[in-house]
């Protein structure tokens, strides 16, 4: 079989080389080979592994070479088979089996025997899902599965320095395509978590070769393959030899690379797109659209025939975070003193120019199945407010110390903008005053682990469709290593929320989630602000793009025609 795969690549290269200029192969249902796709993030690439590519700007990339056991479909509530053909778990429902799907290859890299990629195995799924338990430094997802698995809390415990050796009592092997989870108790959605991009497969023969430089060295089994990583951006090449074809048969990819470079601002992404030297523009602003091919609804129609406009509402939050374990925000009153004195419809209308809308309720955003309107959430109230900073020894604002907000973004796009409005009501309503510091993602990051940021802009993208995605966030159950960034402690929220990934009546688990959810705005951790719409656009040369309401992006499909003059 791969042998075949191989002759095909060797065809398509040839037939697209061959004469003076080249040509696209033509494969069943009109679909083209070849071609490029160019897009752009605000935010560089530091690590492509799984476990590692914790930020949707590195997820982009990271899903294009890696894959999950599981994954959700274009309309974000299916979950379907990708490396494991099926899923079934136990009349108990304390485990789990997964039938390893054959055929599948890994990228060719010098890390196996000959620099061929071998056939994917349950031995791979194993090491993989066990390294998303462990305590090495490269994984940081571990709370997704240690508290899940039975037996993963006592192995992330004991591979802080090193996995050798060691494995996962509840995750056995019993063939080369057959794989049993054992759950420390029965667990819904567990097969979500199963779709999370964090925990895409990789070979132990990469880690082995590439240790912890193996974030630099992604050996996966997507679409694509890493061809090159500079300071500039990163490039992907078609996967020659990769399991998946269309409805009609058709081998994937049809794209022979994929390319990311860096931009400054949305303005120098927009400029890009303009003179047709990118192809695709990621969450743009809706007001952007008509500046650049006219109205909104013009796009979405069809009249401007070069480009194509799609929007879903995205299943995302923005937020502010406080460490909640550091003065001034370990004071309750402060922190509720803050959410009370904004207006947030203002921050939409004004500040965002009407993008979004704003969070009136819980943490967790609107979502199917989730009755999100039953959470009181913050009102606008500034009397409150000025009471509560009082009592906390702040009357109008005096004494309190000044504080950075630490923003990852560039002066004057959407997420700058939301923060001067929060900074300026926050001014006028508590006489407050508060700078924005600018910079970079991993700056944000290093600031927030290391306690010297006490208050950031931050936001949260589903990675699956269910509320314990962003409940999770608050969790403090798990190791000091994978715990919240707001340094918030709670048995009780952390006690309803084990007992929802344990409920399998479907009422009971939402009145838990609700708790958990309601407790969140109670105990004022964070501040929420506003979910807003993904809006990308894209070249009309770039076809059968599609988006869902994860923001999650899969180019295996795309592929290039060029629009008629």
């Amino acid at each position: 079989m791969r042998t075949k795969f191989l002759f095909i690549a060797v065809m398509l290269v040839l037939t697209a080389c061959s004469g003076n200029a080249p040509k696209q192969l033509i494969a069943t249902g009109g679909p083209r080979y070849g071609g490029e796709l160019r897009f752009m993030s605000p935010e560089k690439i530091t690590a492509l592994l799984p476990v590692s590519a914790s930020d949707v700007y590195t997820q982009r990339i990271s899903n294009q070479l890696f894959e999950t056991l599981l994954k959700i479909d274009l309309s974000g509530t299916k979950i379907v088979p990708c490396l494991a053909e099926s899923f079934t778990v136990s009349r108990d429902g304390n485990e789990c089996i997964l039938k390893i799907r054959k055929g599948v290859f890994f990228h060719d890299d010098p890390c196996f025997s000959g620099g061929k990629g071998r056939e994917l195995t349950a031995q791979d799924v194993k090491f993989s899902l066990e390294f998303a338990c462990s305590g090495m430094p490269e994984n940081e997802v571990g709370n997704l599965l240690i508290n899940k698995i039975a037996g993963a809390r006592i192995y992330h415990a004991s591979t802080t320095g090193s996995i050798a050796g060691k494995e996962i009592s509840g995750i056995r092997v019993a063939n080369d395509q057959t794989l049993h989870i054992t759950l420390v108790s029965p667990l819904v959605g567990f097969d979500k978590i199963l779709t999370h991009s964090s925990l895409g497969i990789f070979p132990k023969e990469a880690f082995e070769a590439y240790g912890h430089n193996i974030r630099k060295h992604p050996v996966g089994t997507g679409a694509f393959m890493l061809e090159s990583w500079t300071a500039k951006g990163i490039s992907l090449k078609r996967n020659p030899n990769y399991w998946k074809k269309d409805k009609f048969g058709n081998q994937l990819p049809f794209l022979d690379k994929v390319s990311l470079t860096y931009s400054k601002n949305k303005k120098d992404e927009l400029l890009a797109f303009r003179r047709e030297t990118i192809d695709l523009i990621l969450k743009i602003p809706a007001d952007e659209i008509e500046n650049t091919l006219g109205t909104l609804q013009e796009a979405q129609a069809g009249k401007n025939i070069k480009h194509r406009v799609d929007s879903k509402t995205s299943l995302s939050l923005n937020y502010f975070g406080m460490a909640n374990g550091k003065a001034p925000f370990s004071d309750i009153r402060v922190r509720k003193a803050f959410n009370l004195a904004l207006d947030r419809n203002a921050l939409v209308n004004i500040w965002q120019k009407g993008e979004g809308y704003p969070s009136l309720n819980g943490f967790v955003p609107p979502m199917e199945g989730y009755p999100t309107n039953e959470i009181k959430g913050f009102t606008f109230d500034v009397a409150q407010a000025k009471s509560l900073l009082a009592q906390a020894g702040f009357p109008d604002g005096a004494g309190f110390p000044p504080l950075e907000i630490y923003v990852n973004s560039r002066e004057g796009n959407m997420i700058h903008l939301l923060a001067r409005g929060v900074t300026e009501q926050l001014k006028q309503n508590l006489n407050i005053d508060l700078t924005i510091r600018l910079c970079s993602l991993e700056e944000r990051e290093a600031a927030v682990k290391s306690g010297k940021a006490l208050i950031w802009k931050s936001g949260w993208v589903a990675d699956y469709p269910d509320p314990e995605n962003f409940l999770n966030l608050f969790y403090s159950g798990g190791s000091a290593k994978t715990s919240n960034p707001f340094q918030y402690r709670s048995q009780q929220y952390n006690a309803n929320l084990e007992a929802a990934t344990r409920e399998r009546n479907a009422a009971e688990r939402t009145r838990l989630l609700l708790q958990c959810d309601q407790q969140i705005i109670d105990d004022a951790i964070v501040i929420p602000l506003l979910n807003d719409d993904f809006i990308t656009m894209a070249n009309a040369r770039i076809r059968n793009f599609e988006t869902n309401p994860m923001e999650i992006l899969d180019f295996s499909a795309i592929f290039i025609k060029e629009p008629k003059k």
